[in-house]
C-alpha cells in the first residue's frame, strides 16, 4: 500500500470521518474507492456514496478507477454526472437506480434542484481535491450539495494543499475528523528540480524554447498562472514548429476532451496548462515540468513538480523565475530546506535546432459507444488483411460520438485508407487525421 493507503484506509473502514492530504498519484483514489466499496448495499438501488471532484476529466478518471477495484462485486451502478454532457441521458440514467455517483458541483447542483437526483440514502460523502473545488468557485455548490446529504454519514476530504477555506468546510461539515498528512515533498532523487532567473518576458520565452531543446522530451507540462497566458506561449512556440497544445478554463469540453486524448497518446509533445485544467491529467509518465511562473503558492508548486517523478519514475522539474518572484523562491528554499540557487540557461546555439516531432498521430473517427463501436474494432479494421502492425497501433480512447486512434507517423496514410475505405460493425465512418 502507499502510504495514504496504509494510514488513511483503517479509518475510513472503520466509518470514520477522515481529512488527508496527499500528492498527486499517492494512490488516495483506491483508499476512499474501497472505502466506499465496503459499506455499499448492492441490494438497495440507491445513491449511497457521492463523489464530488473539480473537473470532468478527474471525475471521469476516478469512476473509472472505481470500476476496476468493483469487478468482483455483481450488479453495481456507477454514474459520472458532469457539465458539458446533456442532461436527458444522464436523468435516464438516474431513473433505473445507482449506486455511486461521481461528478462535478455544478451538475450535481442541477439534478439536485431538478431534483432528479436524491441523496436521502447518502452514506458515504467524498470531496476529492477539496482546494481546487474552492478555487474555481464551487463553494456555493458544495454548500447547497452537502444541505441535502444526510446529518448521519461519513464525509472523506482529500486535498493537496490545505488553505483556511479547507478548515472552514471541515469545521462545518465533517464530525471529529481523524487529519492524515502524508509526504508531500519527493524523494530528492526521483525529482532533478532546476532553477533559471530570468530578466523579463522576452527572456522567460527563450529560456523556455531552449530547456525543451535541451532536454527534448516526449511529454512534459508548462505550467502557466492564467488562460491567456496558456493559451499566448501555446500559440508561440507552435509557430516555432514545436508539437504543442493548451490546456484551460476558455476551452470548450470536446476540445478538452481532445486535447487530453492527444497529449495522453504520445500525439503531441508539450502541454501548456493552468492548475485547475491539469487536475485530473492521467499521464502514466511525463519526462518534464516547467514551471513558467513560480506557483502561487508553495503547496501547489510541489503539486506540479509531482506530475514527473511518478510510481517510483524518475523526473525533471524546471522553473523559471524573475526577480519580481524572488519572495515565492526564498519560501520554496525554506520549505525545501535549501539554498535554491540559479542555474545556466542551456547554449543559445540550441535555437538553430528542429524542436522534436512525436512519434505518434491521432485519427478522429466519428464513431463511438453509442454506434457500438469498440476499440478492438478500431484494431482489427487497422491490422486486418493487408495492414499495419499492432505495434503501429497506440491507445484506443473511445467517447460517445466519436473515437481516437493513436498511429505511429510512419503507416498514417494506410492507416487512414484502412479505416476510411473499410468498415467498423457493418458500416463507414468518417476518419480524419488531426492536426495541431
Amino acid at each position: 500500500m502507499t502510504p495514504i493507503q496504509a494510514q488513511s484506509l483503517p479509518y475510513i473502514l472503520a466509518g470514520k470521518d477522515v481529512i488527508a492530504q496527499s500528492k498527486t498519484g499517492s494512490g488516495k483514489t483506491a483508499a476512499f474507492g474501497l472505502g466506499l466499496l465496503n459499506s455499499l448495499d448492492t441490494k438497495q438501488f440507491q445513491v449511497q456514496s457521492l463523489v464530488l471532484c473539480p473537473t470532468r476529466e478527474l471525475a471521469d478518471q476516478v469512476a473509472k478507477e472505481i470500476r476496476k477495484l468493483a469487478r468482483s462485486i455483481q450488479n453495481i451502478k456507477i454514474l459520472t454526472l458532469c457539465g458539458g454532457m446533456p442532461l436527458a441521458p444522464q436523468t435516464g440514467s438516474l431513473e433505473h437506480g445507482v449506486h455511486i455517483v461521481v461528478g462535478t458541483p455544478g451538475r450535481i447542483e442541477k439534478h439536485l434542484r431538478k431534483e432528479t437526483l436524491k441523496l436521502t440514502n447518502l452514506t458515504t460523502l467524498i470531496l476529492d481535491e477539496a482546494d481546487r473545488m474552492l478555487e474555481m468557485g464551487f463553494q456555493a455548490s458544495l454548500d447547497a450539495i452537502i444541505d441535502q446529504t444526510p446529518d448521519k454519514r461519513q464525509t472523506l476530504l482529500f486535498s493537496a494543499t490545505f488553505p483556511d477555506q479547507i478548515k472552514a468546510i471541515s469545521d462545518r461539515f465533517l464530525k471529529n475528523p481523524e487529519i492524515i498528512k502524508t509526504n508531500t515533498t519527493h524523494e530528492n532523487t526521483a525529482i532533478k528540480q532546476h532553477f533559471f532567473n530570468v530578466s523579463d518576458d522576452v527572456q522567460r520565452l527563450t529560456a523556455l524554447r531552449l530547456l525543451l531543446l535541451h532536454h527534448r522530451p516526449e511529454s512534459t507540462v508548462v505550467f502557466c498562472n492564467t488562460k491567456r497566458e496558456a493559451q499566448k506561449i501555446a500559440d508561440q512556440l507552435s509557430n516555432d514548429g514545436f508539437s504543442v497544445l493548451a490546456l484551460h478554463g476558455d476551452l470548450e469540453q470536446r476540445d478538452r476532451d481532445q486535447t487530453l486524448v492527444r497529449f495522453a497518446n504520445k500525439s503531441a509533445s508539450i502541454l501548456i496548462a493552468t492548475d485547475v485544467a491539469a487536475r485530473g491529467l492521467d499521464i502514466e509518465t511525463l519526462d518534464l515540468v516547467i514551471n513558467y511562473h513560480i506557483a502561487r503558492d508553495t503547496e501547489v508548486h510541489i503539486h506540479r513538480i509531482g506530475r514527473t517523478g511518478r510510481a517510483g519514475n524518475s523526473g525533471i522539474a524546471c522553473s523559471l523565475y524573475s526577480d519580481k518572484e524572488h519572495h515565492k523562491v526564498a519560501l520554496l528554499g525554506d520549505y525545501l530546506d535549501k539554498i535554491i540557487e540559479s542555474e545556466t540557461l542551456p547554449p543559445m546555439s540550441l535555437l538553430d535546432e528542429t524542436p522534436t516531432k512525436p512519434l505518434m498521430t491521432t485519427l478522429l473517427i466519428d464513431g463511438g459507444k453509442k454506434q457500438k463501436v469498440r476499440p478492438g474494432d478500431i484494431l482489427g479494421a487497422l491490422t486486418g488483411k493487408n495492414g499495419i502492425t499492432g505495434k503501429q497501433v497506440g491507445k484506443i480512447h473511445i467517447f460517445d460520438n466519436r473515437s481516437y486512434v493513436a498511429i505511429s507517423q510512419k503507416v498514417i496514410k494506410p492507416a487512414l485508407n484502412k479505416l476510411s475505405k473499410g468498415k467498423l460493425k457493418g458500416r463507414s465512418f468518417r476518419v480524419r487525421q488531426l492536426h495541431s
